[in-house]
């Protein structure tokens, strides 16, 4: 049976539009308030509120869309969105961006629980792994554009609002004219509950891996373009860079899901963990810039899915909209932790302290996967 259903296809075709807007916004805010000599721990926490807004979205998400449904709750998504990019034209005080970042981030957070839900609704154990690739795929793409345009347009912040805004809109267009529905042909799904799905046995390196990979992307998007910009980088070239780290990401995402379908997510994490830990000390050495880079996106972007497929696959089905609610969770709590952590330690000793932290929690989940290895094998895996 093909993957690529009428529902998998518009939902993909709008995250491709909306995640351009995300990426732009999540490389420039942070060098708008450089620019504007705000201190690093100020930019840190302005990071930090837009995955504070994506924590809330994500316990509301099951409830939203319980109610409302796959479409709507797009929709409510995207308005979210809208006004928190809007909003930043007002000006570009400290609390002010924070608070409109925090709105942003709740609009993201609901966006990505209803994709990711209705992609494993529509999916199986056996092809999941591939659906959430291709997820990852068009995200990381989309961000990989985003970048791109960041270093060939104006990044004056009145004319990149306005045309993010035409974006914005045209991300909702595919779901506009096609209702979302479930492999059971459902449009209302059924919801399961959150906290059941964080305290699930056989998920629980799922859950972990998603937390884990929240640090670290969340780290890699809200620090990496200061740390290059304090190290001389233009603001073109910053796009550069940052494209390269995620295009990385693309690369390995459709090798990473075949391999975790066949052989099973513990091998691949493994050596994705031991990849990312490698990358970090090979950017503390400070050579070959583009190489380490490319190593670190290769490996800390395809973490993510892979975890994820591992957790959804160990509940029913009428469970994956709750499950996919807990790993965004897991993922937004790293993703809130690891910018606000790692920010005051660079301020306080050095901008390096970034790929130590990498490395850190990196080992942390290394120890956890060779020591729970006998007790997850993949069923797939196994078939």
């Amino acid at each position: 049976m093909s993957i690529w259903s009428r529902s998998v296809i518009v939902l993909l075709c709008g995250l491709l539009l909306l995640t351009v807007a995300i990426a732009v916004l999540n490389t420039l805010v942070p060098l708008w308030l450089t620019h504007e000599t705000l201190p690093t721990w100020q930019i840190g926490i302005v990071g930090s509120s837009y995955y504070g807004g994506n924590l809330l979205g994500t316990l509301i998400a099951g409830l939203v869309i319980k109610r409302l449904g796959f479409n709507r709750s797009y929709y409510l998504a995207s308005l979210l969105f809208a006004v928190g990019t809007v909003a930043l034209g007002v000006g570009t005080g400290f609390i002010s961006w924070s608070l409109w970042r925090f709105v942003a981030g709740v609009g993201c957070a609901l966006l990505w629980v209803v994709v990711e839900s209705a992609l494993m609704c529509n999916g199986t154990v056996r092809n999941r792994g591939r659906l959430l690739a291709a997820y990852m795929i068009v995200y990381y793409l989309a961000t990989v554009i985003g970048q791109l345009l960041v270093s060939k347009v104006s990044t004056e912040l009145l004319q990149v609002l306005a045309w993010l805004s035409a974006l914005i809109m045209a991300g909702v267009l595919p779901l506009v004219f096609n209702k979302v529905t479930t492999r059971a042909g459902d449009g209302e799904p059924e919801t399961g509950r959150l906290w059941p799905m964080l305290r699930h046995r056989g998920a629980r390196l799922g859950v972990n891996g998603c937390v884990i990979s929240g640090i670290v992307l969340g780290s890699l998007y809200g620090l990496m373009p200061l740390y290059l910009s304090h190290q001389g980088v233009s603001d073109g070239m910053v796009g550069y860079w940052m494209a390269l780290l995620v295009s990385a990401g693309i690369i390995g995402q459709w090798p990473a899901g075949r391999l975790a379908d066949r052989f099973g997510r513990l091998l691949v994490l493994r050596v994705q963990v031991f990849m990312v830990i490698l990358a970090s000390l090979a950017m503390l050495s400070g050579a070959a810039l583009g190489p380490a880079l490319f190593i670190l996106g290769c490996a800390g972007f395809t973490l993510y899915p892979v975890a994820m497929a591992w957790a959804c696959e160990k509940v029913a089905h009428h469970e994956l909209v709750a499950m996919n609610q807990a790993l965004l969770l897991s993922y937004t709590v790293g993703s809130l932790a690891g910018p606000t952590m790692t920010s005051l330690l660079m301020q306080q000793y050095s901008d390096r302290v970034l790929f130590v932290m990498i490395a850190a929690v990196a080992l942390i989940y290394l120890m956890m996967l060779l020591r729970k290895a006998d007790h997850h094998a993949t069923p797939v895996a196994h078939a």
